[in-house]
């Protein structure tokens, strides 16, 4: 019996001393007690914890399972800082004054209602939001350069309470930014795997700019509406297949499975070749592979950028493989043109608007929805 034990309380002290996987911080806050954590229930890369006298911002690594890519503590603006302030970057809120490096959260902050708060801009040549331009060109907001190289001195004229930008993998930091004592906000929303969880991250915008209130209605909103077209198209029997966009130069990117464009397709009732793949980002592709495996599909997608509507012949034109793509014959190929529409300024926030767009072109037949915001059939 004493060896019995000798060897049970052994196998015991091996099993805890066992390496668990790391923790991501959301699992650490789902084990936590706090009562005010506010929960998020799409988006999995952002968790915010309520404490005395500050908001905690946790966002997780979206290239490292179980790593932190940075901590917020949100203060408010007017009161002292709290006694037992946790560890992050301080970013005191509402934001006042910001500096904006990407039209998609310009685009958001119109809609927030928060365009008095922003005092300059990055890539002002992307950026089609018209308050953007129009304060640019009064001299309300600052023209402050490449997205990539940045002027730092005109960045520190605005006096921003804080920086937008999304970071990307392996980017080697923010350069002289990181120096000029200027809180850096990562918008890493772009790498969350569904439409509505990429959607979701407004409410955090929406503390940053003091527009919680309107960031939770249009949220809100949002939801429903994506729920109630999903449902519709779920009531539909056939699910046509298929291809997205086109060759650009020598590849042929198109979304991986996970992506928030592969996630839209499924919820539109689409067959989608890619769908069993479990990228979230671009897939790059020969054209032969995407032929072979999507060229039968019963209709074709795609975005292009041009000041004029593309025309069949000028796409025909580009490549000779396209001719050999099914909906060519059946004429059901859609374009997008990025140039013209708000596609890329609009979506990421309002995926609703999209897949309310793939829906009437894909199931023509369910009633009430309106024509398409974004694509449009290539003549």
């Amino acid at each position: 019996m004493k060896k019995i034990l000798f060897l049970l309380t052994i196998v015991l002290l091996t099993a805890c001393g066992e390496q668990r996987p790391p923790q991501s911080w959301a699992e650490r806050l789902q084990e936590s007690t706090a009562p005010d954590s506010l929960v998020f229930r799409y988006a999995r890369l952002i968790h915010v914890e309520q404490r005395e006298g500050c908001r905690v911002v946790y966002i997780d690594n979206p290239w490292m399972q179980g790593k932190g890519l940075h901590t917020y503590v949100l203060v408010p603006y007017d009161a002292p800082l709290p006694d037992d302030l946790p560890g992050g970057t301080i970013v005191r809120t509402p934001l006042r004054r910001s500096v904006v490096f990407t039209s998609v959260h310009c685009a958001l902050i119109d809609q927030l209602q928060a365009t008095a708060q922003v005092a300059g801009v990055a890539d002002l040549k992307y950026i089609k939001v018209p308050f953007v331009q129009e304060g640019v060109q009064s001299g309300r907001i600052a023209d402050c350069g490449d997205g990539m190289s940045p002027v730092v001195e005109k960045i520190i004229d605005t006096e921003a309470d804080a920086l937008l930008l999304s970071p990307f993998e392996n980017a080697g930091g923010y350069g002289q930014m990181e120096d000029i004592n200027i809180p850096i906000v990562e918008c890493a929303e772009y790498m969350e795997m569904s439409p509505l969880a990429r959607a979701e991250w407004m409410r955090f915008y929406g503390m940053l700019y003091g527009k919680e209130k309107e960031a939770e209605q249009l949220f809100a909103q949002v939801e429903t509406n994506y729920t109630a077209l999903k449902q519709q198209a779920a009531t539909v029997a056939d699910r046509p297949s298929v291809l997205v966009d086109k060759m650009a130069g020598s590849v042929w990117y198109v979304p991986g499975g996970r992506s928030t464009i592969g996630q839209m397709l499924s919820d539109a009732n689409a067959d989608y070749p890619w769908t069993d793949d479990t990228h979230s980002g671009s897939l790059q592709l020969a054209i032969e592979t995407v032929l072979e495996r999507a060229g039968e599909s019963d209709f074709w997608l795609l975005r292009y950028d041009s000041p004029t509507p593309l025309t069949m012949l000028q796409l025909l034109s580009e490549k000779d493989g396209y001719r050999m793509v099914r909906s060519v014959e059946n004429e059901r190929v859609y374009g997008c043109n990025v140039t013209t529409s708000m596609f890329y300024e609009e979506t990421p926030f309002r995926p609703d608007l999209l897949l309310q767009d793939l829906i009437k072109i894909l199931h023509p037949d369910i009633p009430n929805l309106p024509e398409p915001r974004y694509y449009h059939k290539i003549e």
